[in-house]
């Protein structure tokens, strides 16, 4: 099989795509047949060797797939060759076949093809739990959601309207800002502006957003301390900006607020039941027509370096996708 494989850190131009044997399932492990791969930030991380944890190299990247499982290993009950499936492999999707364990490989619907199932997984898990779990979003709350343009920010966007809250986003284009709007957004601001944290305020009548979902760090994260409502949680999802942040005790204590991490890699990993609880639920809101997967920018495996280069380029919106099978995705490069 074609595999993209990293053999030392650098970045995705030092990958290579090489013909490699294909896997065997073990134990508890699926294979799946891939039909298409999604990318995350983190992907980068990776194969820079800067992520919270590294790979065994050699690897081929890829964190999440759609695809058809081809085998299955001894103790797998719940899944079979032939099923359509979604699988959050962490390593190993850039690539014809790919190994993942059966705890993070989940059914999908015939509505929901590939491209989409492969752009879903990680974004809207992540966001499912920062918004429901971390941050106890309330219907009719204020939720600000920063970099909503990007994937992680879509589905915060789609789930907080999905749960009632009154939801402002931040993006730093006018293109940016009218796809939040299409995710449902009420209100846009652009975070390039000074005005915008007197914006959110004025718009919440003074108090500040309830919630509020950062996946840059940095300056985001920064200003949001001064339009926090008292009680609020302020989400720490991620550090897109390139900066970690810090913040004074005292500004926590003197508002009442709560800095909130998110790490939901860390959450499945520590409780294995609850990425299928939220797989079902994710999908039930799908096929209710509350979620839609936006995909920005679609390309074929053997283009995948150009896949990483736009999806670093900060001009994509939603997700970036590459296509291991012919005919997966509705908009291909």
């Amino acid at each position: 099989m074609k595999a993209w494989m990293v053999h030392d850190w650098g970045e995705p131009e030092t990958m290579r795509l090489e013909k490699t044997a294909v896997p065997a399932p073990g134990p508890g492990q699926v294979l799946i047949k891939t039909h298409a791969v999604g990318l995350n930030f983190y992907d980068t991380l990776q194969i820079q060797g800067k992520y919270q944890v590294k790979p065994t190299l050699p690897f081929s990247p890829g964190g999440e797939v759609g695809g058809v499982v081809s085998a299955v290993g001894d103790r797998v009950s719940r899944l079979k060759p032939g099923d359509r499936v979604l699988s959050i492999p962490f390593v190993g999707g850039m690539a014809e076949y790919t190994l993942a364990a059966e705890a993070v490989t989940f059914t999908i619907p015939d509505t929901l093809g590939f491209a989409e199932a492969a752009a879903l997984p990680v974004v809207y898990q992540t966001s499912f739990f920062a918004l429901r779990d971390r941050g106890q979003l309330k219907p009719g709350e204020w939720l600000l959601v920063h970099a909503g343009a990007s994937g992680v920010g879509m589905a915060a966007i789609q789930l907080g309207k999905a749960w009632g809250a009154r939801v402002i986003a931040t993006a730093s284009s006018a293109a940016k800002l009218d796809f939040c709007r299409a995710q449902g957004a009420d209100h846009v601001f652009n975070y390039g502006t000074p005005d915008w944290v007197e914006n959110v305020k004025r718009l919440t009548g003074g108090r500040g957003a309830d919630v509020i979902y950062d996946p840059a760090g940095g300056d985001a994260f920064d200003l949001s301390t001064k339009c926090i409502a008292p009680l609020g949680r302020l989400l720490v999802v991620g550090f897109a900006s390139g900066r970690i942040p810090s913040i004074a005790a005292n500004r926590i204590l003197l508002k009442n607020i709560s800095i909130v991490g998110v790490f939901w890699g860390n959450h499945i990993a520590e409780h294995p039941q609850y990425a299928l609880r939220t797989h079902e639920e994710l999908m039930r809101m799908f096929e209710a027509g509350l979620l839609k997967p936006v995909i920005g920018a679609g390309f074929p495996l053997d283009k995948a370096v150009d896949a990483f280069r736009e999806m670093s380029s900060r001009r994509l919106v939603g997700k970036a996708v590459i296509a291991v099978a012919a005919n997966t995705l509705p908009c291909q490069r």
